[in-house]
C-alpha cells in the first residue's frame, strides 16, 4: 500500500505540476519598422519681383513709386518687359525746382508725367557691362522714343546729366539703375 501511496501522491504532483502556472519570461512581440513618412512641403513660388515689386520695397523709391502710380504706368512696368529703368531717388526728385513734383503728380498734368517717367525707361535689359564707353556710345531712345545719352566716363556711368549711383537691381522683368537727377526731356 505504500507504494500505491507513493505512486498516487507522485501522480498527484505531477498533475498539479502540469496545472499550475509556470513562469515564462515574457515574450516582446517583433518590432515593426514603421515607414516615416517625410512631411509633404510644398515649394512656393517666389513673390514676383518685378521692377515695380523691388521699387515698392525700396523707401529711397517711395516718391518714384507714388509718381508712376500717379501716372498709371504701374501695371505696364509690372509687365513682362523687359525695361531698364533709370530709377531717380527721393533726392533726385526733392532737388527739382520747388513745386514742380506737385504740380507733376495733379490729374491734369498726367501726360506730362507720364512723358517724364517714360523718358527714364529703355526698352530690354541694359546691364551695367553693356553700357559703352563715352567715345563709342551714341543716342539710346526710351520707350517713349525721346533719346538718352547713356555712356560710361572715368567717373562712372551717366544718363544724360545723372550719375548712376547703383547699377544692375536685377527684377524679373528687366533691371534698375539708381540715378541722382531726375531726367526731363528737352521740350
Amino acid at each position: 500500500m505504500k507504494f500505491s501511496l507513493i505512486a498516487a501522491a507522485a501522480v498527484s504532483a505531477f498533475a498539479l505540476a502540469a496545472c499550475a502556472p509556470t513562469e515564462t519570461t515574457p515574450v516582446e512581440p517583433a518590432a515593426v519598422e514603421e515607414a516615416v513618412t517625410e512631411p509633404v512641403v510644398e515649394e512656393v513660388a517666389p513673390a514676383p519681383t518685378t521692377i515695380v515689386d523691388v521699387a515698392a520695397a525700396n523707401p529711397d523709391f517711395s516718391t518714384l513709386v507714388a509718381a508712376v502710380q500717379a501716372a498709371g504706368l504701374a501695371e505696364t512696368l509690372a509687365g513682362p518687359g523687359p525695361f531698364t529703368v533709370f530709377a531717380p531717388t527721393n533726392e533726385a526728385f526733392a532737388a527739382l525746382p520747388a513745386g514742380t513734383l506737385d504740380n507733376l503728380l495733379l490729374p491734369e498734368n498726367k501726360d506730362n508725367l507720364v512723358k517724364i517717367l517714360s523718358y527714364h525707361v529703355v526698352p530690354g535689359t541694359v546691364m551695367a557691362a553693356d553700357i559703352k564707353p563715352e567715345a563709342e556710345a551714341g543716342a539710346t531712345a526710351s520707350v517713349n522714343s525721346l533719346d538718352l545719352s547713356v555712356r560710361t566716363t572715368a567717373t562712372g556711368a551717366m544718363v544724360n546729366d545723372a550719375t548712376v549711383t547703383t547699377a544692375d537691381i536685377a527684377a524679373s522683368n528687366g533691371v534698375i539703375h539708381v540715378i541722382d537727377k531726375v531726367l526731363l526731356p528737352k521740350e
